[in-house]
Order: C-alpha cells, then structure tokens, then sequence
C-alpha cells in the first residue's frame, strides 16, 4: 500500500535518508497495529504521508529551536512520536502522555524501533502536567477544545512554554469561548495540509479573570 504523496513530503521537509527510513518504519508499524488497537481513522490509513506525518512535520517547522517537547493524549503519536522520529537528529525528546495503556504498548514499542528519543507515559493529563515545567513546546491534536487545553497546560504556559495546537474551521468559536475565561496570546498560522485548518500557536496564558 503506497501513499503517492510520500517523495513529495519527504522532499519539501529535508530529512534524511535515515529519517526517512525511520518514518517508513512508524508508517509500517502504524497499519500493522491498526486492526488490533484502531489507531485512527480506518480511511486515512491510504493516506498516511499527506493526512498524518505531513500534519506534524509542520509544528517542528513553527519551532525550530525547541529541543523539548510534550505531546497530550498521544493516541497513535500523531504529532508527538513523528515528531521525535524527525527531530532525532537535532536532539528533539518528546514525552508522549496518553492514558490508554493498548495505545502506549504501540508507543513504547514503535519508540524502540525507530530509535526515537520518545518517553511514554500512561497517565491522565492532569495528574501529571506539572512534572514538565520548563518544557519548550506543548501540543495536542484532535483532543479537546480550546479551553480544556487550556486548562490543562495553564502551568506551563504561564511560565514560558509554547502551545502549538492544530484546530479545524471551528477554531474562531473556540478561541472565542476559551476568550471568556482566559486572557490568552496567540497567533493563528495556516495549515499546509488543509486549507480550512489552522495551528493555534500560544505564547502566553494568564489566570481565568474571574480568579
């Protein structure tokens, strides 16, 4: 099963031949452990390259310094793990919280294989968040609203770590609910994988206003 956009992702993005090989790895991992976990959606799967790894190639592109990263509800490691498989070779570590554990067993072994620098941990986001002050970047996708993750990750936002967040067309009525309780600083930046999609990039997070 090939995927006709893989050379094309994979030249735009530069990695090498290496990573390319450690991605071509996840992918296989990916459809191999899908019937038994159901991983993601069953029709993306022809469409690995342009619907998934593209997707998350995209936030490592927003934050080219960021050598630590923590990625929420981890899933299939979409963006998390891709992210550490790709950025292995500039010292990117992603730590992968997700509270499935047949999720994890996924994780914890395509981590192994593909030598990426991923640590797995299974556990609920919010009795652990504030074990990652100090982290670069946060990101999630496709797990919550706005406000929820905002409320999540206050602890680290407020004190200087990024959120990078994908959202579909409803993100203005996101933003515009999570308004009302946080006093947020962000910038909107376009998908290169859908059009009607944007990354909710957040650089700073104050208290609810009604504390």
């Amino acid at each position: 099963m090939s995927d006709p956009d893989r050379a094309r992702i994979l030249a735009a993005s530069g990695v090498s031949r290496e990573t390319a090989e450690r991605l071509d790895l996840y992918v296989a991992q990916l459809r191999r452990w899908q019937p038994i976990k159901n991983l993601v959606g069953p029709a993306t799967l022809t469409e690995v390259w342009s619907r998934h790894i593209d997707d998350a190639l995209q936030l490592l592109d927003l934050a080219p310094e960021a050598r630590t990263w923590l990625d929420l509800g981890s899933g299939a490691g979409i963006p998390g793990l891709i992210l550490a498989i790709a950025g292995r070779e500039r010292g990117v570590r992603v730590d992968l919280v997700e509270s499935n554990a047949r999720k994890c067993a996924f994780l914890t072994e395509t981590a192994r294989l593909t030598g990426a620098q991923a640590r797995v941990r299974n556990a609920r986001i919010e009795a652990v968040i504030g074990d990652y002050a100090g982290t670069d970047v946060v990101c999630a996708r496709a797990l919550a609203p706005m406000a929820q993750l905002l409320a999540w990750t206050e602890p680290l936002l407020k004190t200087g770590t990024t959120g990078l967040f994908p959202k579909g067309r409803d993100v203005q009525a996101e933003l515009t609910q999570a308004g009302a309780q946080w006093r947020v600083v962000n910038d909107l930046v376009p998908s290169r994988t859908d059009s009607d999609a944007r990354i909710v990039r957040v650089t700073a997070l104050a208290a609810p206003s009604h504390r």
